[in-house]
């Protein structure tokens, strides 16, 4: 290998290439690395993704990433070294813990730095899964989506804190924007979930399964809504429910059982969630489980909308409160966690709070997340891990590339 290489062929590995945080993170350095001049090269079973790879400037081949058969595993260890040797790859970033046991049998076949993204915090009981999921903290390098993730790594493996480098996820910051939202778009969305012109929107924008917490949302909207505070109040949850059928007639016999019907909205997917958290007055997420960090709670303050968060995992990182930050300094409210009585608490007073103090609110939260979880600084920090493994220069190139679109959209200024 040169002493310096200026640009590099960088090789990520994931099942699928469907929606979720992997993914997307996964299309995001994609176009980071293309900007710097590199290769970028995805093996996945693909998904609905593949297309934007293939348009930033990316290559997906299709691969059987997603099997969790142990000898199939090690079969592509073997093909995958084929692959790097082939295709001149000079770096192994893996996001999955299947695939990322044949990412590190590539590696080590072939001498190529190898990394990895510890995207979850994964379930750890049991004699195989500690082993099992080791291999997410084997990379020369491993990037944590959170400080709660860092920590977690190096609690549970052992990794010295010299090789994880925390990287929180990035929003981008034109689509989660209100001044690109149009008012049709935010009318749209209103206009599908059956909404009134004066109902304050309580969202949850979050997968239908047990440990997002919808049980405890509608706990809470059934305090709140029996008060003055919530009598404008409709909470509606966005998202799939992923085949959970059962898990959807439970919440529904709940919403029922507490006569809340019209009250709480189980709406399904959301296409344009840019719009959802411009329709919002308050965001809610309830999870009961760990989130590795907390995307939602970072674009509906992208979006100007204050969240509630509960005390759990990364989620408390990702926002600013009055009791630990100061109150000029607050962006949202984080309640403990499966407490339905704090949680409608804490909603209502995201709801009592006047226009002025509700926009300076909204203000803050997208300065919070601009300054701190943007994908421009997500993927150009983990283009510098790149460069830290392969002393290449993709930052650099990534730098003046991001210049030149600057200087390209700048408006010409002529003699008089």
């Amino acid at each position: 290998m040169n002493s310096t290489i200026h640009a590099a062929t960088v090789l990520q590995i994931i099942p699928r290439l469907d929606t979720g945080g992997a993914e997307l993170a996964t299309l995001e350095i994609t176009e980071a690395v293309v900007r710097a001049g590199g290769r970028a090269f995805v093996l996945s079973e693909g998904g609905r993704l593949a297309g934007d790879i293939e348009g930033a400037g990316g290559h997906v081949f299709l691969f059987p990433a997603a099997t969790k058969n142990p000898a199939r595993i090690v079969t592509n260890g073997f093909r995958l070294a084929r692959f790097v040797r082939e295709h001149g790859v000079d770096i192994i970033h893996a996001r999955s813990r299947a695939p990322a046991w044949s990412g590190l049998m590539a590696a080590r076949l072939t001498g190529t730095p190898f990394i990895t993204t510890y995207h979850g915090a994964y379930g750890n009981r049991g004699p195989l899964k500690p082993l099992y999921n080791s291999v997410m903290a084997r990379g020369a390098r491993v990037i944590a989506n959170s400080q709660f993730t860092g920590r977690l790594v190096h609690d549970r493996h052992g990794t010295p804190m010299e090789r994880i480098r925390v990287i929180p996820r990035g929003v981008d910051l034109d689509r989660f924007n209100t001044a690109n939202v149009s008012p049709d778009r935010t009318a749209s969305v209103r206009k599908d979930w059956g909404l009134g012109a004066g109902d304050k929107v309580v969202l949850q924008a979050a997968r239908l399964t047990g440990w997002k917490g919808q049980h405890d949302v509608i706990e809470a909207a059934a305090q709140l809504c029996r008060s003055d505070v919530g009598k404008d109040a409709v909470f509606v949850m966005v998202g799939d429910a992923q085949g959970r059928d059962a898990y959807v007639d439970a919440l529904k016999r709940q919403i029922s059982g507490h006569e809340l019907d019209g009250k709480v909205i189980i709406a399904g997917h959301c296409d344009d969630i840019a719009a959802a958290f411009a329709a919002a007055h308050v965001a809610v997420i309830a999870s009961t489980e760990p989130e590795a960090f907390g995307r939602t709670s970072a674009e509906a303050q992208a979006m100007g909308c204050p969240v509630v968060v509960t005390r759990q995992g990364a989620s408390p990182e990702t926002l600013l409160t009055a009791a630990r930050d100061g109150a000029d300094r607050a962006t949202g409210w984080i309640v403990p966690v499966s407490a339905p009585k704090a949680l409608a608490n804490a909603i209502a007073e995201a709801l009592t709070l006047s226009a002025r103090e509700r926009r300076e609110m909204g203000t803050r939260a997208r300065a919070h997340v601009a300054e701190l979880f943007s994908s421009e600084n997500m993927k150009r920090e983990t283009l510098a891990v790149y460069d830290e493994c392969l002393r290449s220069a993709l930052v650099t190139a990534f730098d003046a590339a991001a210049m030149g679109d600057k200087n390209k959209r700048a408006p010409r200024i002529t003699s008089p």
